[in-house]
């Protein structure tokens, strides 16, 4: 039975993906923000759901089995690359999606090559960890956007010594522009920390499926 709602969810997921890059592509901000915040999320919150419900309900299937990890690695990846084109191209944003989207990549080829042995590379506990942090770090850094501009909408006319001053505490804050930016920074040092731990755990998973699969790419074709 491929039409289950475990199924659903995953190829909902799987949809979504695109769609975090069409909401900058199509809607205007901070419009786009939420949108994309709010697919991420839920996207991230079917991967927990999907697996739950066919475990729970007896529905597990290889049509879900082939789209989940796909599902997730398309999240990651697409969301990783609107990140990039949003924010720049800095070392602290630059190196750990590298790092993660190279890993992704070189893990799907691994299990397509080795093809009726990829069981040799099931899903650790360690690697079901960096997909959490993954995500959740990209939902963090997602939510950047949304509080750059309420920092934005609440400085408008604003003169730019006095909107300095607010910023740096020396005159009263009468419209929260300090909360907004201690949450906008508190949004980018903490993603972009966990996106490094994420990269850590990414990596480290990576080397342990390639030292799982070396057995089975030693000798001739």
């Amino acid at each position: 039975m491929l039409i289950t709602l475990p199924n659903i969810l995953t190829l909902l997921r799987l949809l979504a993906a695109p769609c975090v890059a069409f909401a900058f592509l199509f809607l205007g901000r901070p419009f786009a923000d939420w949108v994309a915040l709010i697919l991420f999320c839920g996207a991230a919150f079917t991967d927990f759901l999907d697996g739950l419900l066919a475990r729970a309900w007896k529905q597990e299937t290889k049509l879900g089995a082939m789209l989940d990890p796909i599902a997730d690695k398309m999240m990651v990846l697409v969301a990783l690359t609107v990140l990039t084109a949003l924010y720049g191209l800095s070392p602290g944003l630059l190196i750990p999606a590298v790092i993660i989207i190279f890993r992704e990549v070189f893990v799907s080829g691994l299990r397509e090559f080795l093809g009726d042995t990829a069981g040799t590379l099931k899903v650790t506990k360690l690697a079901k960890w960096k997909t959490t942090v993954q995500l959740v770090a990209i939902a963090v850094l997602l939510s950047q956007g949304i509080f750059e501009h309420q920092i934005y909408n609440r400085s408008f006319g604003m003169d730019a010594a006095l909107f300095d001053a607010i910023l740096a505490g020396t005159t009263e804050d009468t419209v929260g522009l300090t909360t907004m930016a201690a949450a906008r920074d508190l949004a980018v040092k903490g993603g972009i920390a966990m996106l490094w731990i994420a990269a850590v755990l990414t990596a480290i998973t990576g080397a342990d499926y390639l030292i799982k699969a070396l057995p089975h790419l030693r000798g001739a074709k």
